[in-house]
């Protein structure tokens, strides 16, 4: 499965960002290899639209599941549409690697 966490780094060690649309990064976790990767987030600076821009990337990374600490109403209903199951963390929590009850041990990917 494929799990995606907004984040504030781009390391597991980094908070959870609360800002789905404005996360600075997005770490994408395999939990079958437990593989890790992070990617910036490039909506984060659009005037309009971050939030479904994260989505579409998130969709593109065949993410089953989101995790962040809010999703705006227009990203919750992209995410929702394509079939996406959506987690809500508190803002500014653990990180990644905090959240991962299942994901032991993870390694990155390049």
């Amino acid at each position: 499965m494929i799990v995606i966490i907004s984040s504030k780094g781009d390391t597991l060690n980094s908070k959870v960002d609360e800002r789905f649309g404005r996360a600075a990064f997005f770490i994408r976790i395999e939990t079958e290899s437990m593989a890790w990767q992070a990617f910036e987030n490039t909506a984060v600076s659009n005037a309009h639209g971050a939030g479904i821009a994260a989505a579409q990337f998130v969709i593109d990374q065949q993410a089953e599941v989101v995790l962040s600490g809010d999703f705006g109403p227009n990203a919750a209903n992209a995410l929702s549409a394509a079939g996406l199951r959506m987690e809500t963390l508190s803002a500014g929590g653990n990180s990644p690697a905090g959240n991962r009850s299942r994901m032991s041990p993870i390694r990155p990917t390049m």
